[in-house]
Protein backbone atom coordinates (compact mmCIF):
# COMPACT_ATOMS: atom_id res chain seq x y z
CA UNK A 1 0.00 0.00 0.00
CA UNK A 2 1.07 3.43 -0.73
CA UNK A 3 1.28 5.47 2.33
CA UNK A 4 1.78 8.91 2.32
CA UNK A 5 3.29 11.12 5.35
CA UNK A 6 2.67 14.98 5.30
CA UNK A 7 3.23 17.49 7.91
CA UNK A 8 0.72 19.84 7.99
CA UNK A 9 -2.97 19.53 7.81
CA UNK A 10 -3.47 22.04 4.96
CA UNK A 11 -0.63 19.89 3.44
CA UNK A 12 -3.12 16.64 3.73
CA UNK A 13 -6.27 18.11 2.41
CA UNK A 14 -5.75 18.40 -1.16
CA UNK A 15 -5.19 14.51 -0.86
CA UNK A 16 -7.64 13.64 1.70
CA UNK A 17 -10.43 15.76 -0.49
CA UNK A 18 -10.00 13.20 -3.00
CA UNK A 19 -9.75 9.38 -0.78
CA UNK A 20 -13.21 7.33 -0.53
CA UNK A 21 -13.93 4.86 2.25
CA UNK A 22 -12.13 6.94 4.67
CA UNK A 23 -11.52 5.61 8.22
CA UNK A 24 -9.88 7.96 10.79
CA UNK A 25 -7.78 7.70 14.20
CA UNK A 26 -5.94 9.77 16.27
CA UNK A 27 -2.73 7.94 17.19
CA UNK A 28 -0.56 9.61 19.87
CA UNK A 29 -1.48 13.20 18.50
CA UNK A 30 -1.00 11.80 14.58
CA UNK A 31 -3.87 11.88 12.29
CA UNK A 32 -3.96 8.55 10.32
CA UNK A 33 -6.40 8.13 7.75
CA UNK A 34 -6.91 4.79 5.43
CA UNK A 35 -9.12 4.24 2.35
CA UNK A 36 -9.29 4.28 -1.19
CA UNK A 37 -7.34 6.96 -3.60
CA UNK A 38 -8.02 6.87 -7.28
CA UNK A 39 -9.90 2.91 -6.23
CA UNK A 40 -6.35 1.73 -4.43
CA UNK A 41 -5.94 1.04 -1.06
CA UNK A 42 -3.89 4.27 0.47
CA UNK A 43 -3.04 5.62 3.77
CA UNK A 44 -1.93 8.90 5.05
CA UNK A 45 -0.20 9.89 8.34
CA UNK A 46 -0.11 13.26 9.21
CA UNK A 47 2.89 13.61 11.04
CA UNK A 48 3.49 16.89 12.36
CA UNK A 49 6.34 19.74 11.22
CA UNK A 50 9.53 18.74 11.78
CA UNK A 51 12.59 16.21 11.41
CA UNK A 52 11.16 14.28 15.14
CA UNK A 53 7.58 13.73 13.91
CA UNK A 54 8.34 12.80 9.96
CA UNK A 55 10.84 10.24 11.22
CA UNK A 56 7.90 8.86 13.84
CA UNK A 57 4.82 9.22 10.88
CA UNK A 58 7.49 7.24 8.40
CA UNK A 59 8.12 4.65 10.78
CA UNK A 60 4.50 4.25 11.48
CA UNK A 61 3.61 4.19 8.24
CA UNK A 62 6.33 1.01 7.45
CA UNK A 63 5.91 -0.80 10.32
CA UNK A 64 2.09 -0.29 11.16
CA UNK A 65 0.46 0.34 8.02
CA UNK A 66 2.33 -2.17 6.10
CA UNK A 67 3.67 0.59 3.53
CA UNK A 68 5.33 -0.77 0.75
CA UNK A 69 6.17 3.00 -0.85
CA UNK A 70 6.26 6.03 1.21
CA UNK A 71 5.17 9.17 -0.23
CA UNK A 72 5.54 13.14 0.94
CA UNK A 73 3.60 16.02 -0.64
CA UNK A 74 3.45 19.68 0.86
CA UNK A 75 5.05 22.55 0.87
CA UNK A 76 9.21 23.74 0.79
CA UNK A 77 10.91 27.06 0.19
CA UNK A 78 12.90 27.34 -3.47
CA UNK A 79 16.60 28.45 -2.95
CA UNK A 80 17.61 29.79 -6.48
CA UNK A 81 16.02 31.25 -9.58
CA UNK A 82 15.14 27.42 -10.91
CA UNK A 83 12.50 27.28 -8.81
CA UNK A 84 9.10 28.73 -9.12
CA UNK A 85 6.37 29.26 -6.50
CA UNK A 86 3.14 26.94 -7.09
CA UNK A 87 4.94 24.56 -9.45
CA UNK A 88 5.43 21.23 -7.62
CA UNK A 89 8.81 19.45 -8.22
CA UNK A 90 9.91 15.52 -7.62
CA UNK A 91 13.29 15.34 -4.89
CA UNK A 92 15.91 13.60 -6.37
CA UNK A 93 18.31 13.68 -3.33
CA UNK A 94 17.57 15.04 0.21
CA UNK A 95 19.96 16.01 2.82
CA UNK A 96 19.42 17.09 6.70
CA UNK A 97 21.32 20.19 6.55
CA UNK A 98 21.66 20.37 10.63
CA UNK A 99 23.49 17.45 10.96
CA UNK A 100 27.03 17.99 12.06
CA UNK A 101 29.19 15.73 12.85
CA UNK A 102 32.29 17.19 11.00
CA UNK A 103 34.46 17.74 14.15
CA UNK A 104 34.25 13.68 14.95
CA UNK A 105 34.32 11.98 11.86
CA UNK A 106 35.33 14.58 9.60
CA UNK A 107 32.59 14.39 7.20
CA UNK A 108 30.88 16.41 4.74
CA UNK A 109 28.31 18.53 6.55
CA UNK A 110 24.67 17.16 6.72
CA UNK A 111 26.48 13.12 6.39
CA UNK A 112 24.33 10.93 8.63
CA UNK A 113 26.85 9.12 10.78
CA UNK A 114 26.02 5.41 9.32
CA UNK A 115 26.55 6.91 5.76
CA UNK A 116 29.43 8.49 3.92
CA UNK A 117 27.60 10.87 2.06
CA UNK A 118 25.36 13.89 3.01
CA UNK A 119 22.60 13.46 0.27
CA UNK A 120 20.56 10.37 0.31
CA UNK A 121 19.05 9.40 -3.41
CA UNK A 122 14.68 9.00 -3.68
CA UNK A 123 12.96 6.72 -5.60
CA UNK A 124 12.43 9.20 -8.62
CA UNK A 125 9.99 9.59 -11.65
CA UNK A 126 9.74 11.83 -14.75
CA UNK A 127 6.25 13.08 -14.12
CA UNK A 128 7.90 16.29 -12.47
CA UNK A 129 11.05 18.27 -12.67
CA UNK A 130 13.98 16.74 -10.25
CA UNK A 131 15.50 19.13 -7.50
CA UNK A 132 17.31 18.09 -4.32
CA UNK A 133 16.17 19.11 -1.22
CA UNK A 134 17.53 20.30 2.15
CA UNK A 135 16.14 19.42 5.27
CA UNK A 136 16.25 21.28 8.72
CA UNK A 137 14.48 22.04 11.93
CA UNK A 138 14.54 25.57 10.76
CA UNK A 139 12.08 28.58 9.27
CA UNK A 140 14.49 31.42 8.80
CA UNK A 141 15.58 34.36 6.73
CA UNK A 142 19.30 33.38 7.96
CA UNK A 143 21.91 34.60 5.18
CA UNK A 144 24.10 31.77 7.24
CA UNK A 145 21.98 28.66 6.03
CA UNK A 146 20.72 30.04 2.67
CA UNK A 147 25.24 29.88 1.85
CA UNK A 148 25.50 26.92 3.48
CA UNK A 149 22.16 25.28 1.72
CA UNK A 150 23.23 26.95 -1.77
CA UNK A 151 26.73 27.10 -1.80
CA UNK A 152 27.99 24.52 0.07
CA UNK A 153 25.27 21.66 -0.10
CA UNK A 154 23.93 23.10 -3.33
CA UNK A 155 20.26 22.51 -2.71
CA UNK A 156 17.69 23.89 -4.59
CA UNK A 157 14.67 23.46 -2.12
CA UNK A 158 14.37 23.66 1.54
CA UNK A 159 11.61 21.66 3.70
CA UNK A 160 11.61 20.03 7.47
CA UNK A 161 10.95 16.67 7.45
CA UNK A 162 11.65 15.15 3.46
CA UNK A 163 15.48 14.21 5.11
CA UNK A 164 14.06 12.39 8.00
CA UNK A 165 11.51 10.29 6.14
CA UNK A 166 14.75 9.56 3.25
CA UNK A 167 16.53 8.29 6.50
CA UNK A 168 13.89 6.24 8.05
CA UNK A 169 12.80 4.56 4.52
CA UNK A 170 16.49 4.00 3.60
CA UNK A 171 17.24 1.66 6.85
CA UNK A 172 14.12 0.11 6.06
CA UNK A 173 14.83 -0.77 2.43
CA UNK A 174 11.27 0.72 1.12
CA UNK A 175 10.75 3.37 -1.43
CA UNK A 176 10.28 6.97 -0.68
CA UNK A 177 9.03 9.58 -3.15
CA UNK A 178 9.23 13.19 -2.47
CA UNK A 179 6.70 16.07 -4.37
CA UNK A 180 7.27 19.54 -3.18
CA UNK A 181 4.72 22.76 -4.30
CA UNK A 182 6.98 25.79 -3.83
CA UNK A 183 5.58 28.35 -1.32
CA UNK A 184 8.38 30.72 -1.40
CA UNK A 185 11.91 31.92 -3.09
CA UNK A 186 14.59 32.98 -1.62
CA UNK A 187 15.42 36.70 -2.64
CA UNK A 188 11.79 37.53 -3.42
CA UNK A 189 11.06 39.15 0.20
CA UNK A 190 10.47 38.00 3.47
CA UNK A 191 9.79 33.78 3.81
CA UNK A 192 7.42 34.27 5.97
CA UNK A 193 4.97 36.51 4.08
CA UNK A 194 5.41 35.03 0.72
CA UNK A 195 4.54 31.45 2.75
CA UNK A 196 0.99 32.52 3.83
CA UNK A 197 0.62 34.17 0.82
CA UNK A 198 1.51 31.38 -1.02
CA UNK A 199 -0.33 28.44 0.61
CA UNK A 200 -3.50 28.18 -1.27
CA UNK A 201 -2.12 28.40 -4.79
CA UNK A 202 0.53 25.28 -3.51
CA UNK A 203 -2.61 23.74 -1.92
CA UNK A 204 -4.24 24.14 -5.37
CA UNK A 205 -1.91 22.95 -7.58
CA UNK A 206 -0.97 19.71 -5.53
CA UNK A 207 -4.77 18.95 -5.27
CA UNK A 208 -4.76 19.23 -9.15
CA UNK A 209 -2.05 16.59 -9.37
CA UNK A 210 -2.56 14.19 -6.81
CA UNK A 211 -3.69 11.68 -9.70
CA UNK A 212 -0.49 12.31 -11.58
CA UNK A 213 1.35 11.55 -8.45
CA UNK A 214 -0.42 8.81 -7.49
CA UNK A 215 -0.22 7.21 -10.78
CA UNK A 216 3.98 8.02 -11.33
CA UNK A 217 4.56 6.41 -7.62
CA UNK A 218 2.58 3.16 -7.98
CA UNK A 219 3.69 2.74 -11.95
CA UNK A 220 7.50 3.82 -10.20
Amino acid sequence: MIVFVIAMESEAEPLLYRMKDKVEKTLHGKKIVTGTLFEKPAGVVVCGVGKVNAAAGAQYAIDCMGADKVVNIGVAGGLNAGTETGKIYSVSHAVQYDFDLVQINGTHIGTLNEFSEPYLKLAVTSAFPAKRLATGDRFNDSKRDFLLLTEVLKADIRDMEGGAIAQVCKHADVPFYSFKAISDVAGAGSTTAQFALNLALCAKNTGENIEKIFTAVENG
